[in-house]
């Protein structure tokens, strides 16, 4: 039939389709041939200058770079017909505009040395640029020494005529001190990405957005940001208007009236941290943060997170602030050029940083916490009369009248709208740090030696769990800056296999108890659904993972005596060699004799192996072993867990033959590996009352009581460090990749049960 396509019917779905270019002859093997510069250029803008907000970015820290006191902003069709910056700064020099778009030109930096003591905004020479191949660039400028301006059109990186049949060259014209930069038809080359873009209006928003971001932070600087055709501004700051009057200007009266200012600093993590934060009388939708890291603005999702579980406890669930926070960190500290837009920068001791910020901000919370204008339902002067009359009891005079005179206080405070709805009984998420646990409602077996009007004290409410003694001291070491490319591509194969919505459940769970020691389960909550998680298989992931963001920087765990390694080694061996003979029962041969040769020579071979490379296990992973074979101390992963020590020989001993010593991202990963499995926590037998329950122990040998005792008290050291320690740093720093799906498992949904109750 005429109209219709013609398919070959022997084509199978999903083969690639062969270009033109390509049909001559596909049997060729293709050459390798370097691309034409126009197209690198090109790829490289398109990475640096992703929409008209990212062009205008560049082109305001460039203004600030120049020391300039009044920027003003010009924008058409949300910036891709006309985006144009006029700042009263020093200028650029006549000499210097003819190399100005050229790529990697740049006054702040001469050696790749001076990135660690960057302290402007700019600095790869790339901006301009960019922006020169996609889009038409004029630049009028004029310095302090210059009798005029001069403006210069270009194209591609290189001088261009504005005319054709002119010449090139700067022309000499009237203008004032400064420099105006004009970008005019934005994406005009590329047409796929100036088709992506929805609206104006949109892209328009964002332009404010960066702007309000640095009229915000950058002081003594008048910023203005207007529609052209409009005879009136988006956005106005005065020089001399201080940074809660720009938030005034800028996000509104609403923000700035409940205002909290903190600062905070510590000289051995090189940072200081300042910035205002709204209290609780305040709360939106969507979290506003802006961020400033060495004056750049920047984003950090791990930041916002904390933030926002630092506001959980004051605001009420739905409620978020917004803060602003200007952090200042030693430049030999930080990574600025991770990101080929600069929004992201990395930066040493980031979690110790971001814990002493939102403690700073959660203690200024605290101070101002009075002043809240709504009605909280926990912890109330009246609740106790209040819950006596639900249940029904009988209420004293005294309780009554006590109910009284908290009415007053509570009729003053604005009642709810008729009009908002009440959220359904199986939509509430009922959590609590401070309510009762349901480990409370477990009463332990008091043993022999402890007085049973005591047995419950651990469970008490108030009680702080115990430190078992330990003792923390710091050290004067320097943190070192790793920059291996084989970690960079550890962290990043992590962050590739990030389990979104896994991430979320850990980042807002609620620890509810240990279930099982045995098979390592514990109960956790998130939003309205009970999950089993295998804490084995959490802890291994994410001990591999402190073990990456830590590298270089771990803690040290000193043995005092130190140990031989080669007794250490010898105690694993020979317990190996025991659970092989166990497994494989044999009559006396020959193969037992060497079999034990073997055993007795691998503890020698690893010890040696290990003394060889002492210099660099103490180096990057804190393992510190003397030249003559002692063991001096070992890697301190996450302060307030203890591992287990009994696991300290195996941990050594698979050091040898599991370790791929042979390359260096294949040694670090098997490494840390290790690492983590010798962190994680063991298995433990059940106490004895639940294992003649359970039957599943009853052909066990028995233990004598110094070993039973031994288990009680690891066993509660355990459920100590999981409820304190080990989910609590979960919740802050894991990222759940998909292979913990197997290791979690939902057991209830309320909604669910109200359903079932529903039926019933």
């Amino acid at each position: 039939m005429d109209g219709e396509m013609d398919v070959d019917a022997t084509d199978q779905r999903g083969t690639k389709r062969v270009a033109e270019s390509e049909s001559e002859d596909v049997s060729k093997a293709k050459r390798i041939k370097a691309l034409d510069p126009d197209v690198v250029n090109k790829i490289a803008a398109g990475e640096i200058i992703v929409a008209p907000m990212h062009a205008l970015k560049e082109l305001v820290e460039n203004a600030v770079d120049a020391g300039s006191t009044s920027i003003e902003v010009l924008v058409k069709d949300g910036g891709l017909k006309l985006l144009q910056i006029t700042d009263n700064g020093h200028g650029i020099d006549r000499e210097d505009l003819p190399i100005l778009c050229e790529r990697f030109t740049t006054s702040k930096l001469k050696e790749f040395e001076d990135l660690s003591s960057i302290g402007t905004y700019g600095f790869r020479g790339e901006a301009l640029a960019s922006i020169s191949h996609i889009a038409h660039l004029t630049v009028t400028t004029k310095t302090a020494n210059s009798s005029c301006a001069w403006r210069a059109h270009y194209g591609d990186g290189k001088l261009v005529p504005a005319k054709p049949g002119q010449s090139a060259a700067p022309k000499a014209t009237a203008g004032r001190g400064g420099t105006q930069i004009t970008v005019e038809d934005l994406f005009y080359n590329v047409p796929t990405r100036r088709r992506a873009f929805r609206s104006s209006s949109e892209e328009y928003a964002k332009i404010l957005d960066v702007v309000g971001r640095y009229a915000v932070h950058c002081s003594g600087v008048a910023f203005s940001c207007r529609k052209h055709g409009d005879s009136g501004v988006s956005i106005s700051t005065p020089v001399a208007a201080s940074t809660v009057d720009r938030i005034r200007q800028i996000h509104g009266s609403a923000v700035a009236n409940e205002i909290v200012e903190f600062e905070t600093a510590d000289k051995k993590l090189g940072f200081r941290a300042s910035g205002l934060a709204t209290n609780a009388n305040y709360h939106v939708k969507k979290t506003v943060i802006l961020l400033f890291i060495n004056h750049r603005a920047v984003e950090s999702t791990a930041i916002k997170r904390a933030v926002e579980q630092t506001y959980s406890a004051f605001l009420p669930k739905g409620g978020h602030p917004f803060v602003y926070i200007d952090l200042e960190i030693e430049p030999h500290r930080v990574d600025v050029n991770v990101h080929p837009t600069k929004r992201e920068v990395n930066f040493l001791n980031e979690d110790e940083i971001i814990e002493m910020v939102c403690s700073e901000v959660r203690s200024k919370l605290a101070q101002v916490d009075s002043s809240r204008t709504f009605l909280t339902q926990s912890l109330l002067p009246g609740a106790q009369a209040i819950e006596s009359l639900q249940h029904d009891q009988p209420i004293s005079s005294e309780a009554a009248a006590a109910a009284d005179q908290e009415r007053p206080a509570a009729a003053a405070t604005p009642k709810t709208p008729a009009t908002s709805k009440r959220p359904y009984e199986n939509n509430l998420v009922r959590t609590d740090s401070k309510i009762r646990k349901i480990t409370s409602m477990l009463v332990p077996a008091p043993s022999p030696s402890q007085d049973p009007s005591h047995a419950n004290a651990a469970t008490e409410p108030g009680n702080l769990p115990s430190d078992d003694g330990l003792q923390y001291e710091t050290t004067d070491r320097q943190p070192l800056r790793i920059a291996l490319t084989s970690i960079k591509n550890l962290r990043a194969t992590v962050r590739n296999d990030m389990h979104n919505a896994l991430t979320e459940m850990f980042a807002s769970h609620t620890y509810v108890g240990l279930v099982d020691e045995r098979r390592r389960l514990a109960a956790i909550q998130s939003g309205v659904k009970l999950h089993l998680v295998d804490y084995g298989l959490a802890g291994s992931e994410f001990f591999y993972q402190v073990g990456l963001t830590d590298f270089g920087n771990f803690g040290v765990i000193r043995l005092d005596p130190a140990p031989k390694l080669v007794d250490l080694l010898k105690i694993a061996a020979e317990t190996e060699r025991d659970d092989h003979l166990a497994q494989n029962p044999q009559p006396p041969s020959h193969e037992d004799t060497a079999i034990e040769t073997i055993f007795a020579s691998a503890a020698e071979t690893v010890a040696a192996t290990l003394i060889e490379r002492r210099h660099m296990l103490d180096e990057y992973f804190s393992l510190q072993i003397s030249a003559e074979g002692e063991l001096c101390t070992i890697p301190l992963l996450l302060k307030g867990y203890v591992p287990s020590l009994a696991k300290l020989p195996r941990f050594l001993l698979r050091l040898g033959p599991y370790v791929d010593w042979s390359s260096e991202e294949g040694c670090f990963r098997t490494f840390l590996r290790e690492l983590a499995a010798f962190y994680t926590p063991e298995q433990l037998p059940l106490p004895p009352s639940r294992r003649d329950e359970s039957g599943g122990d009853v052909e066990d040998v028995e233990q004598d009581e110094e070993e039973e005792s031994f288990i009680q008290t690891r066993r509660a050291q355990m459920a100590r460090m999981l409820e304190y320690t080990l989910f609590p740093a979960l919740r802050a720093r894991l990222i759940a990749t998909t292979g913990l799906l197997r290791g979690v498992v939902e057991v209830a949904d309320l909604k669910g049960l109200y359903r079932v109750f529903e039926r019933c």
